[in-house]
């Protein structure tokens, strides 16, 4: 299977066969991760591994309750990381600025992509896997469970392993028709019947458009962990400057 096919095919698995992913299996996907592009070659990330049965299973808790989570055979939490270069930066006095929401933006970017390359690579040996954006929730409690210092921010967690039969036959989501997602030179004017067309029909969803809508508003964009995950961002956006001071 060609890259772009993988790429094609790859869904998300939620479910997993409890068979142990090889060893050398585990290096190729944090391989992969660390070959990402990132800008200035600086990886604005630090990945963690967690072997901790026990923090698996307070992460299940943590992260929107999804049980998921604790049977996984690897579980990689990429992490916006301003702190290490910042340290570096003071160590040789070359007296750097305080890093900021820029800053930030930049290494989340990092870490995703970091992120989308242990995916693919973790798709190309037949292992599944799941990204939990929760991770951003409860951004102070997952701090406390990592030990996570000044500067660093959990921006995805990632859940592997190797899919169930049922996982495998499920059928991938529809995307949205290619017109609705690639615009060229400025971003195009779109109407009530477009945007009906690019969310719903196009996705072969069915014709209860109004009512789909609304119940997806309620179960996502109103839902206790998507108010939960923008209070956390915005409170260590908040908490970035006062940080600093610690270091």
């Amino acid at each position: 299977m060609s890259t772009i096919d993988e790429l094609m095919s790859r869904k998300s698995v939620r479910a997993f066969t409890g068979e142990p992913i090889p060893e050398e299996h585990k290096q190729l996907i944090l391989e992969a991760a660390a070959q990402a592009p990132s800008a200035g070659c600086q990886q604005l990330y630090t990945i963690i591994n967690v072997t901790d049965q026990a923090i698996k299973d307070q992460l299940v808790d943590t992260c929107d309750h999804q049980p998921f989570i604790a049977k996984a055979d690897l579980v990689l939490i990429f992490l916006a990381d301003l702190r290490k270069w910042y340290e570096g930066y003071r160590d040789v006095d070359a007296e750097p600025r305080e890093p900021g929401e820029g800053d930030l933006l930049l290494a989340v970017t990092d870490a995703a992509i970091a992120a989308q390359n242990a995916v693919t690579a973790a798709w190309s040996l037949g292992i599944g896997s799941c990204y939990i954006g929760d991770v951003m929730e409860n951004c102070e409690e997952h701090r406390r469970l990592l030990h996570l210092p000044a500067y660093v921010f959990p921006a995805a967690m990632v859940v592997f392993g190797y899919p169930t039969e049922q996982q495998k036959e499920r059928p991938k989501p529809k995307r949205a028709a290619m017109q609705y997602i690639v615009a060229e030179n400025q971003y195009p004017a779109q109407t009530v019947a477009d945007r009906e067309e690019m969310f719903f029909k196009s996705r072969g969803l069915g014709t209860e458009y109004r009512e789909w809508m609304r119940a997806f508003c309620e179960r996502k964009y109103n839902s206790d962990f998507s108010r939960e995950m923008t209070r956390s961002v915005r409170k260590y956006l908040e908490d970035l400057k006062q940080e600093g001071d610690r270091i």
